[in-house]
């Protein structure tokens, strides 16, 4: 089994200071482990609330981190 293997994403909002809309794009980033993953998110918080987090199909046991837990899920170690 590869051990280089993305398990984690973060998705977040891409926001266009420039729109007239209220329409946001997502990104996805995918990370090999979950301390990357938090790593990036932190970063992410400085800018926007609106990211959100968890393992990719079909990696088991299954972790969703919604945008409201998100804070607390990155400050773990």
């Amino acid at each position: 089994m590869k051990t280089d293997r993305a398990i984690w994403y973060v998705s977040f909002a891409v926001r266009d200071p420039d729109a007239v809309h209220h329409r946001f794009a997502r990104q996805t980033r995918t990370f090999t482990s979950e301390q990357d993953a938090k790593a990036f998110a932190r970063t992410l918080l400085a800018e926007t609330q609106d990211v959100s987090a968890g393992t990719i199909n079909p990696h088991v046991p299954r972790r969703v981190i919604a945008p409201a837990a998100i804070t607390a899920w990155a400050g773990e170690s």
